[in-house]
Parts: structure tokens; sequence; C-alpha cells
């Protein structure tokens, strides 16, 4: 088997999509995500430029080998649009094994170590209210897990919270909307809104916080301290993670578990958190961190040490992201959760997929292969539309981490 084509689909039904299709000389495809949020186009261009003219020729089945090939062979290693683009390749191919297989793509990883993976849903509110009323909403669709993002008085727009029915943080503009961005009064509600759920609700919903990247080390020590008493499932991006041991000031005054990698791209970015066990879930995902062979290593990393995976699963990542990550999910060992924000109708049109929602959990389907294809008639009607992440700054006008 030789791979004779491969070639990027860029799309847009709501939101950028960019996806990689390899096909064979036998006729057999497979589709990799290769979205990166607000930087879509450098990574197709890295596929189109620099990758693709590489793939034609080789054996798809050799997935280990064109790994390191593209990993090592580029001499400029790691970084978000490189390992974007290794993972499309990565997924691709590990469809297109499994079609050959004629199985599901779990089952070559090893099959099943559960049943189904547990998801948690994104409850948002402009205020406290408001978000119990998100809460109550997906308790009643059968989560088990949630995660929960209220404004805070005195900020006008803050990360999690939507005004329209579903959030999208990404803007279509020409430049990124600027947000404004106060610690203290964060500090300070934060605390009340998981009060507030715990009294509504109890104790039986695993409850989740994505802080975002926007606390000092010893501000984030502070908040998990104040969430202490509400039983936190995680606390999510508590500080920027380039300096991989500011996480030993949070954890050494805090009992909350901590929760990062979502921008993680290679295992070495993670290593230290996980070995020095300064968190608990490691959130790197198929599209961002080299493909399923990489995330696996990652994963047996973590193993070693007793973290579980928490996958990032939001929006800007396509269902072929989701369906390749589910099948992870339900063969690693040391599982924890999976993002779950359910894409809109016109995404899904577009990307047909075998995965399914029941009762908290998703289940990948039986599909040979990771399940997810794309109709590329439907995706040529949503042309890409530029769109960016928003920026953040202090009051007084500092830049800061959105």
């Amino acid at each position: 088997m030789r791979i004779t084509n491969a070639y990027c689909i860029v799309t847009s039904p709501g939101r950028n999509f960019v996806t990689l299709k390899i096909v064979t000389d036998e006729g057999v495809y497979g589709i990799g995500d290769a979205t990166l949020n607000g930087r879509e186009l450098a990574v197709a261009s890295y596929l189109n430029d620099h990758v693709i003219p590489c793939l034609i020729g080789r054996d798809p089945q050799r997935i280990e080998d064109i790994w390191q090939y593209l990993y090592k062979g580029a001499y400029w290693r790691r970084g978000p649009v490189t390992m974007s683009a290794i993972a499309a390749v990565d997924t691709a191919l590990w469809d297109i094994k499994a079609k050959v297989a004629g199985l599901p793509l779990y089952q070559l990883l090893g099959g099943k170590s559960r049943d189904g993976v547990m998801v948690y849903a994104h409850a948002n509110g402009r205020d406290i209210e408001e978000a119990l009323d998100r809460v109550d909403y997906y308790r009643e669709k059968g989560f088990k897990a949630i995660r929960v993002q209220t404004g805070v008085p005195g900020l006008d727009k803050v990360y999690g919270v939507q005004k329209g029915e579903a959030y999208e943080p990404a803007i279509r503009s020409a430049a990124p909307d600027e947000t404004l961005w106060a610690t203290e009064p964060y500090l300070d509600h934060a605390p009340r809104l998981f009060e507030a759920v715990r009294d509504r609700f109890g104790w039986d919903l695993h409850l989740l916080h994505d802080v975002h990247h926007r606390l000092t080390p010893i501000e984030a020590a502070r908040l998990g301290r104040s969430l202490e008493p509400f039983r936190l499932f995680w606390m999510e991006d508590p500080t920027p993670a380039e300096n991989q041991e500011a996480f030993r000031l949070i954890r050494q005054h805090t009992t909350t578990p901590i929760a990062v990698g979502e921008v993680f791209n290679s295992i070495h970015d993670c290593r230290e958190l996980i070995q020095n066990q300064l968190i608990d879930y490691i959130r790197a995902t198929v599209v961002h961190a080299g493909g399923i062979t990489h995330l696996r290593r990652i994963a047996g990393l973590a193993e070693l040490y007793q973290v579980r995976t928490g996958c990032h699963g939001a929006t800007d990542l396509s269902p072929v992201c989701m369906g390749a990550a589910l099948h992870f999910d339900t063969w690693v060992p040391n599982f924890g959760v999976q993002e779950y924000m359910i894409h809109s109708a016109e995404t899904d049109a577009v990307f047909p997929h075998a995965y399914s929602y029941a009762d908290g959990a998703l289940h990948p389907g039986e599909a040979p292969g990771h399940g997810v294809d794309i109709d590329e008639e439907l995706a040529a009607k949503y042309p890409y539309t530029p769109a960016y992440l928003p920026v953040a700054r202090l009051r007084d006008g500092t830049m800061w981490n959105w």
C-alpha cells in the first residue's frame, strides 16, 4: 500500500477547521484534524508546502516511522504548528490502519478499558443564578461532570461566559477583541459561585472550573484553598505553565486537584509536572500534541505517577479530533474525564460521525477507523473566515494572559 494523494480541506461551518485527507492506492483513505484556533492557515500551509510532498509514495501503515520522520527530519522540533501538522498525519494514518483491519480504532490500541467515556459539559452564566440554571440544564441531560463559569461583577467580558446560546471565544474580525481583566474581584467571586452550586445541587456532581492561565502561582494557591470546601474535580490552568516549577508553589498550599495541558504540544511540556506530581490531570489533546502516537507516550508517563488524562475537547477541535480522542479515551488505562462541547448542527453535517452521547458518557462507535468522515461538497459551501481569540488587559492597560 502506498500514499498517492494528500490534501487539506479548510472549512468554516460556524468556525474554522482544517482537515487533512490522505488517500492510498488501494482506495482506503484517512482524515486527521489540523485545526489550530486563530492560526489555522499556518498549519494548512505547513502541511501543503512542507509535509504533503514528503508523504507521497510512502507506506501509510508505517505510522511510527512516519511520525519520527516528520518530527526528527524537520530539525526544528515541537511548537503548536509543527505538532498540529504531525498530529493530522498521524490521526489519518491510524484511521487508515484501522479501516484496513476492519476494526474500530480502540481495538488496535489495545481494546476497551471502560464501557463509556465520562464527559463534562460547560455550564456558563452571566451571573450566579444563570450559571445555576445551566448546571440544572446539563444535569437533566444526564451529565455527571459539569464545568461551571460565571461573569464577575465589574467586568464586562469574562472567559467562558457566552452572550448567546453557545459559547464561541473566537471572534470573526480583522483583529482580536480586547477584554478587561481584574484578579481581585474574581478571587472573591469564584468561591461564592461554587458555594451556591453545592447548596442547590448537593454533592453528587463532579464540578470543574477553568482559571484559564490568569493567576500568578500564589494567587492560584489562594483560589485553590478557597475552593477546597466545595470539593472540585479539578481547577484547570491555574497559571501559565512555561515555568513548570511554578506549580510547586500552588501544590504546597492547596489540595484542590490541578489540571493543565490544553496548550501543550509535547511530552517535554509536562514532563516535570508529571514526574514531580505537581498536577493530577494532563489535558493534552490529539490534535495539538502530535497525534495518537505521541499522546500515548504522554499518557504512559502520566500513568507511572498516577496522573490521569482529561483531554481538551472544546469546539475549536473538529469532530475528527473528538472521534480520535474517544477511541484513545476508551483504551487509555489512566483515564480521568473528557471535555465535551457540543458542535453546531452545521459542523456535525460537514463531519458525520459514529460517536454518540448517552447518560453522561460518549461512545466512539464500532465503525472501522476513528468513525468520523468529511462531506467535502458540503464543506466547500463554508469558506474560511478570519477569526481570532480575544486578548486581555488589566485595568491599567497592561497586557495579560487571556
